[in-house]
């Protein structure tokens, strides 16, 4: 009897309707989603400073203030500028691939960019031998090099996305063909290489910083910048297009023009990244899983910010890590690509289906 008796406090309570929680519209469903995301984006940039400045100073073989001092960390504030560079690339350009091909688990590399680097490299120390790696070097070669990925990604899109019968899949299993093809005609020549030949190619067949050249910069950063800031700036046309074709027709975005728009931009800064550090499988692929994890929101204006200072976190730390504590700097990519690969099975396998 005691149990069913109430409080006058309690029965009161009982007795008043239950407000209901105010609906939001936005991103995020909560302010503290908000705060939460606000915090998140704080820590990635304490983060990331923190890495630069132990990137810059810790191991400096000069006098601290002498001019030996700030030449070794004058060098390495080119690597991280370069890095930043790289992250930024491969951050906006592998979450807005996987928007408008509506599939969390591909990366650009699936259109064979990367396999095209490896030919022409490869081509280079076959017919030129050694010295074709120096003539492929300058920042000639290398707006040629972005110029035929790029040229080579936009003809697949004009080929593939335009007529009656275009297709977004068939086009990604074109790339994979056209991927595997050049794999195939790049083992070919390194099987015929010497030895000395093989072993300089090598160096060159993965991602590194030391593969960029100061004289890149200033080609590189203004592409990168108009290709990534196009992106930002159409960040809520990505929200559209990740509804689905038949939502973003009926919204009013022109689904197919805005798709060729977008992979487009991702070509540019695929290109940009490929030709400066060689390829990065898996670098953009574990920065977007790893945003939409922790971001708790879809919006690209959020999502793609959080990519590009994960995928900087990610690359700096694994060189602060591996050249500072194991001293195998040059095994960053190995690394990267290994930790990368193994998220994607744990995604693959999680979500059971491709």
């Amino acid at each position: 009897m005691a149990d069913t008796l109430l409080a006058p406090a309690e029965a009161a309570s009982a007795l008043t309707p239950e407000r209901p929680t105010p609906r939001r519209s936005g991103a995020f469903a909560t302010p503290r989603d908000a705060r939460r995301y606000a915090l998140l984006v704080v820590g990635l940039v304490l983060v990331a400073l923190g890495l630069v400045a132990a990137y810059l100073l810790l191991d400096n073989p000069g006098r601290p203030g002498s001019a030996g001092y700030w030449l070794v960390a004058q060098r390495r504030a080119t690597s991280i500028v370069v890095i930043a560079v790289v992250a930024f690339c491969q951050g906006l350009a592998t979450v807005a691939f996987q928007t408008v091909t509506g599939n969390r688990i591909v990366t650009p590399a699936i259109l064979g960019f990367e396999a095209l680097y490896v030919t022409v490299q490869t081509a280079g120390v076959y017919f030129l031998g050694v010295a074709g790696l120096t003539a492929l070097s300058g920042v000639p070669q290398l707006l040629l090099q972005i110029g035929v990925m790029v040229a080579l990604a936009v003809a697949l899109f004009g080929w593939l996305l335009s007529g009656r019968f275009a297709n977004l899949h068939v086009m990604l299993l074109v790339g994979v063909v056209l991927g595997t093809g050049l794999r195939s005609v790049s083992s070919f020549m390194q099987r015929l290489l010497t030895p000395s030949e093989f072993d300089v190619l090598t160096a060159r067949m993965f991602g590194s910083v030391s593969n960029a050249d100061a004289s890149y910069l200033p080609v590189v950063i203004p592409l990168a910048g108009l290709a990534g800031g196009a992106l930002l700036w159409r960040s809520r046309r990505l929200d559209v297009l990740s509804l689905g074709a038949s939502a973003a027709t009926g919204l009013g975005v022109e689904h197919r023009r805005e798709t060729r728009i977008v992979l487009t931009l991702v070509a540019v800064l695929v290109a940009v990244s490929t030709a400066l550090v060689g390829p990065m499988t898996f670098l953009g692929f574990l920065a977007a899983t790893i945003a939409y994890q922790v971001s708790g929101t879809f919006s690209h204006r959020h999502v793609l910010p959080v990519a590009v200072l994960t995928a900087f976190v990610v690359l700096a730390g694994a060189y602060v890590t591996l050249k500072h504590v194991f001293y195998a700097q040059g095994m960053v990519s190995i690394i990267v690509e290994l930790v990368g690969g193994t998220v994607f099975l744990v995604v693959l396998l999680r979500k059971g289906r491709l």
